[in-house]
């Protein structure tokens, strides 16, 4: 079951093309990464998604239905360009969105709380939003996103300003969202976030979708024959039959050899009793360098 389709999509703007007849499925209670470089047609699609802006062509729809402004209220948007009211307190700022998305105060006030215990930030309550740090604001907002429980969040570039221990916060956050059944779109250039959280991806470049799938599908689609074999001993990799050396790193103590095979892989090739195989594996594509393969930096914001 989908959360959300989006069937043959485009969105057009003076002489530029933002989206150009776009179609994917976001799986229902997965988190889903949307990348693509900057000019891409993400922050379009996000837009549109929101009901922000309308698609020229195509439809979207959400658990089935054509999608329309009253479903807004059943998704949760943290935006790139945070947009938080500096003058308010913290608590202030937060019953302000709880109440702007239909929460009755009694409920608005216990999530508060609970989200401001999750991130050891009850004495955060009665400072002005100006007054906290740039990783402090961000989990302001990120709490703003979902308090309200909705059924799909969009969160694009959450991980931004954030040190490599609150990084890991909002990531287990998320997992927790999606383990309590919300579904995730994650709009993100940080590949090894998405390897780490994501279940799915669609990737797009210059308005048009380049690949889509399970994050291991679409690795694994990029595999090129290469293969990595550590070991210790002595080896001479010319002199084996049916290879391809790509390279050779040799390390005091042992070496790791890349290479591809020339016919039907065959670790028996390695045969030799003067050397000890401690790992022999094949390479598959990291989604950075799915990322990088394809596309480029032709696009414009």
């Amino acid at each position: 079951m989908e959360i959300i389709q989006v069937k043959e999509v485009s969105k057009f703007y003076a002489n530029h093309t933002a989206l150009n007849n776009v179609s994917f499925d976001v799986p229902k209670g997965k988190i889903f990464g949307l990348l693509g470089p900057n000019g891409a047609g993400k922050t379009s699609l996000i837009r549109i998604i929101n009901q922000i802006t309308a698609p020229d062509q195509g439809e979207i729809f959400f658990n089935g239905q054509l999608l329309t402004k009253e479903h807004i209220k059943q998704i949760g948007y943290l935006p790139e360009e945070r947009g938080l009211y500096k003058k308010m307190s913290v608590y202030d700022q937060l019953m302000y969105f709880a109440r702007l998305r239909g929460m009755n105060r009694t409920d608005a006030h216990q999530r508060i709380n609970n989200w401001l215990e999750k991130f050891e930030a009850t004495t955060w309550k009665k400072k002005k939003i100006e007054e906290l740090s740039k990783g402090m604001q961000q989990k302001i907002q990120f709490i703003v996103t979902v308090m309200h429980n909705p059924d799909f969040i969009i969160l694009d570039e959450p991980f931004t300003g954030f040190d490599p221990k609150n990084t890991q916060l909002i990531k287990d956050e998320i997992l927790n969202l999606k383990a309590n059944g919300a579904s995730i779109m994650l709009s993100t250039h940080r590949m090894e976030n998405v390897e780490a959280i994501c279940d799915n991806v669609v990737l797009l470049n210059k308005a048009k979708v380049v690949t889509q799938g399970s994050v291991m599908d679409v690795r694994n689609s990029l595999k090129d024959n290469t293969f990595s074999l550590t070991y210790t001993g002595q080896l001479d990799p010319t002199q084996i039959a049916h290879i391809e050396v790509k390279n050779l790193a040799q390390r005091q103590t042992d070496a790791t050899l890349l290479f591809s095979y020339t016919g039907k892989p065959d670790i028996q090739l390695f045969n030799d009793p003067r050397i000890n195989i401690t790992e022999y594996r094949e390479v598959i594509p990291s989604m950075q360098d799915v990322f990088l393969t394809l596309t480029d930096n032709s696009s414009d914001e």
